[in-house]
């Protein structure tokens, strides 16, 4: 009779324990989550927001919802993407994710998130020394001068002397990052780069990118390697390459990358791609704002690095099954 109540007892406890938690999701309002990011169209920019559209699933069957803000273009990109953040803010939003492409021009609106007492997170841009600095949860993505870093000691590693690193975003601090970072690893390796800043109007602009860069490479003869700052900069950059006759000289490594970058990797017409998973940078940054808004649900590592890695002749099989998957 004894073991009967106490087995009663039990599962008189657990029906209410499962009761109170069913009321406490039921009271769950849902988080509004408003993401900063690039053009939806753009190649790299359309797998972040895939991640982010995806997480967006769960919150919406909580009761909440996933708005993504991008510019009509990158012409003014700072200004604009502050504007973006403001709106964002004005829509009372349980949370914010964006990333601090360029601080001088974004950061008095971050930090009016911040002082609403709205949930922020930094991602793909700024690092964790900008989440810090903003009052932020958290840093998502790859840090740029460590991956750029990792670029350099790549071309060093393959005996490239003289790198060229194109830049279509001029004073963005990621690609500037990146950039100062493929200096800093090809020194260690004995050689140099240099950056070629190009009129951030020409960044989707495949014929003037590659123009620029096939003019740069007539210039001067000397240079053998050029690494761009994305994957369509690279498909422009290899096009140059081929125009100017230096394709058995000049070797081509990108930040970012899409299917055209995997198959030159393959074909070995490109030497390697530094991904820093953007698909994760969007689905990580929505899970964890809605995990917590909800629950008070938080991560102590910090930050949360998705990235350098180096995709090259190795390991581009593995990868393309990825792109295959969606997951890359």
């Amino acid at each position: 009779m004894n073991n009967l109540k106490r087995l009663l007892t039990v599962a008189v406890a657990a029906t209410l324990m499962a009761t109170s938690a069913t009321v406490v999701m039921a009271e769950t309002k849902g988080a509004k989550i408003f993401v900063i990011g690039g053009k939806a169209d753009d190649p790299f920019w359309s797998k972040v927001k895939k991640g982010a559209d995806d997480a967006g699933k769960l919150v919406s069957e909580q009761g909440g919802s996933v708005t993504w803000l991008g510019p009509q273009n990158y012409d003014n990109l700072g200004p604009d993407a502050a504007d973006l953040i403001r709106t964002a803010l004005s829509q009372k939003p349980d949370a914010v994710v964006g990333p601090d492409w360029v601080p001088e021009a974004m950061d008095e609106a971050f930090k009016a998130v911040v002082d609403a007492k709205v949930p922020l997170i930094i991602y793909n841009a700024g690092g964790m020394d900008a989440a810090k600095k903003l009052g932020a949860m958290n840093y998502i993505g790859s840090d740029e001068y460590i991956a750029g870093v990792a670029g350099g000691e790549y071309f060093a590693k393959s005996s490239s002397k003289n790198v060229l690193c194109i830049n279509t975003l001029p004073g963005a601090a990621n690609t500037e990052s990146r950039c100062k970072g493929v200096a800093d690893g090809l020194t260690k390796g004995g050689g140099k780069s240099t950056q070629l800043p190009l009129p951030s109007t020409s960044f989707g602009n495949p014929t003037a990118v590659a123009q620029a860069i096939k003019a740069a490479l007539l210039k001067d003869t000397t240079v053998d390697g050029l690494v761009t700052i994305s994957a369509g900069d690279a498909n422009s950059a290899a096009n140059a390459i081929t125009q100017a006759g230096a394709a058995d000289k000049v070797k081509l490594g990108t930040f970012d990358m899409d299917e055209s970058t995997l198959q030159r990797i393959k074909d070995g017409t490109q030497l390697f791609a530094i991904d820093q998973q953007p698909y994760l940078q969007g689905y990580l940054a929505v899970s964890l704002l809605n995990t917590y808004v909800n629950f008070g649900l938080d991560l102590p590592t910090k930050p949360v690095l998705t990235g350098p890695g180096i995709v090259d002749a190795s390991n581009v099989e593995a990868t393309l099954n990825g792109v295959a998957a969606g997951a890359r």
